[in-house]
């Protein structure tokens, strides 16, 4: 027979505190003395107290209500909190003086809860270590970079009974698990005025009837949840059916759970603040903890300081900016004004030559093509550059501005800078292609006889024996950045490298979608004079190989499950088009 909430409360008192009065019990509880009165008379009807004590009856009556574990998530990247994140995942992070995750695990443990299952996924390595010292499992997600917690919480499914669910970056200035819980819950503090976190509506007996993102003065999830037996199985249920959709995949937990929430009874538990903390930003951690940055072990910092010559009490406003496909960027600001720190993304080190990357760069500052860049280390990888407010990017379309795009072309590769890496379209192209072939065959039409058109157009551009230049190799609008004054920025120079000078020429015609007339204006501004039949042929065929190259690139990210959207047409087409034109205009001059 299942208690009332007032039977568990009263016989919890008193498992927890043998001999209570009532009126220490209506304390404790924050229950009316009337109404522990009147459950401690039922539970005394029903044999489960004697002589304040819970009898043998009153323990098993108490046995189901229990917490088996507790399963903490801690697989996410938490990109919010660049650039400390980069270095090491948030759950590890020291807060006044506790690292985060292991200051839950003590408090599970002083509640008497010791099967604790820790969900990793990002710089899982760092928190192997918990298995010797708290004894807890490891589940390793990897998936975690393409999914949301939801897959994080079907890794632990089976576990799931009498479970609270937990996020390893939380802390709890007061220890908020019992070794009892009633029914599920999720935990709510309340918000006075307009908030965007998830706001609660209850019901009858305090059930979650909805949940909606955002909402003024109301209760909201933040914290940890339990699950109670019977929502553990039915929603075991409802998320192994939901992720066997595709969409689901990138859901939260939580998520699923509103969509089914009719279905799953869990109530609110309110916690008055401040008992909850979840540090949405590094800001906001050093207000609840002024010393933070200070007693930071980060290399990171450390390069900032060296850099800039500032301290990191000067450091402020940090946030990440959006994510390049093989770096991490986040923006940060100090009394000199604001900037950019750029950290590696896992394996460039095998991608990028970082020291002709850093010529590059140096070359580009030097001849005033880039004036963001201040610092970069080859060796690590990371780099400091300036931060340009309110910019825009390149518009091709506009006439200014593509004249002076193509003159900082002509100016770097007329710079005689040389560095070791050599990029050819060609051979990054049937790089790209023998990939490919590695994973799945290519039967997308007309490829295969581009391959062919790109070997032979190949064949005429190396009988013409131009000399490799120093080329950015990523020349297009987006890595452009103009700012309110007018003057333009050419930036991310990872892929610099030496090459026919025509490969800017060729891939900024793609990548900006040009028109043939746009790309004839486009020379005349290069050459700063009408180009020769012979320069225009030339460069038509870097446009065609170009496209092709590009387009290896896109079926090989497909190959690999990623979704280049419409640039995969962009680039069929370009290759499609220019390839077929330079082979005609090559055959007419032999």
């Amino acid at each position: 027979m299942s208690l009332s909430h007032n039977q568990f409360n009263v016989i919890y008192a008193l498992h927890k505190n043998p001999g209570a009065t009532q009126r220490e019990i209506a304390d404790l509880n924050g229950m009316g003395l009337a109404t522990v009165n009147a459950a401690y008379k039922e539970a005394l009807a029903a044999g489960y107290i004697e002589d304040g004590c819970l009898t043998d009856a009153g323990a098993q009556a108490l046995a189901p209500y229990a917490v088996d574990n507790a399963v903490i998530m801690a697989a996410g990247t938490s990109s919010r909190f660049a650039p400390i994140s980069y270095e090491q995942p948030k759950g590890m992070l020291k807060v006044r003086g506790d690292v985060l995750i292991e200051r839950q695990i003590e408090q599970l443990h002083e509640a008497g809860i010791t099967e604790i299952a820790v969900v990793t996924g990002y710089k899982k390595e760092a928190f192997f270590y918990l298995e010797e010292k708290y004894g807890a499992k490891i589940i390793v997600n990897t998936a975690y970079a393409e999914c949301n917690n939801s897959v994080s919480l079907l890794l632990a499914a089976e576990m799931l009974a009498n479970t609270y669910i937990c996020s390893s970056d939380n802390y709890f200035t007061e220890n908020p698990f019992e070794s009892h819980v009633w029914k599920a819950y999720y935990s709510a503090e309340y918000s006075e005025g307009e908030t965007d976190e998830w706001c609660i509506t209850t019901g009858s007996h305090d059930r979650i009837t909805k949940v909606e993102i955002g909402g003024s003065d109301a209760w909201y999830m933040i914290g940890h949840v339990f699950f109670d037996r019977e929502f553990s199985e039915r929603f075991r249920t409802i998320l192994k059916k939901e992720m066997e959709l595709p969409q689901t995949k990138h859901k939260l937990w939580e998520s699923i759970y509103v969509e089914h929430i009719k279905e799953l009874d869990m109530r609110i538990k309110r916690f008055d603040p401040p008992i909850i903390f979840e540090f949405d930003s590094l800001d906001e951690l050093r207000e609840f903890d002024p010393l933070f940055l200070e007693n930071l072990d980060s290399e990171i910092f450390d390069n900032i300081e060296a850099v800039l010559g500032c301290n990191r009490n000067d450091i402020h406003d940090i946030f990440p900016l959006k994510q390049g496909l093989t770096n991490l960027s986040c923006h940060f600001a100090t009394n000199d004004g604001e900037f950019v720190y750029r950290h590696p993304g896992a394996g460039t080190e095998l991608i990028v030559d970082r020291e002709g990357e850093r010529e590059a760069l140096l070359t580009a500052q030097r001849l005033g093509l880039d004036d963001t860049f201040i610092f970069e280390n080859p060796e690590r990888g990371w780099k400091i550059s300036r931060y340009i407010p309110n910019c825009r990017n390149l518009d091709s379309s506009d006439d200014a501005q593509l004249k002076v795009a193509m003159e900082m072309a002509r100016k770097l590769h007329e710079s005689g800078t040389q560095v070791s890496r050599y990029f050819s379209f060609y051979v990054e192209g049937k790089g790209y292609e023998q990939k490919v072939l590695e994973r799945q065959s290519i039967d997308m039409p007309d490829y295969w006889e581009m391959s062919r058109q790109a070997e032979r157009l190949s064949e005429f551009i190396g009988a013409e024996d131009e000399q490799p230049v120093l080329c950015h190799n990523d020349f297009f609008g987006l890595n452009f950045l103009v700012d309110q004054e007018g003057a333009i920025s050419l930036i991310d120079w990872e892929y610099s490298g030496m090459s026919d000078y025509a490969n800017d020429f060729g891939t900024f015609c793609v990548c900006e979608q040009l028109t043939d007339e746009q790309m004839m204006r486009a020379l005349e501004y290069y050459f700063g004079r009408t180009p020769t039949p012979q320069e225009v042929r030339h460069n038509l065929a870097m446009v065609g190989m170009a496209g092709w190259c590009w387009y290896a690139w896109a079926l090989l990210k497909e190959a690999e499950g990623e979704d280049v959207g419409e640039w995969s047409y962009i680039y069929y087409r370009y290759g499609k088009a220019y390839l077929k034109k330079a082979l005609e205009l090559y055959e007419q001059a032999r």
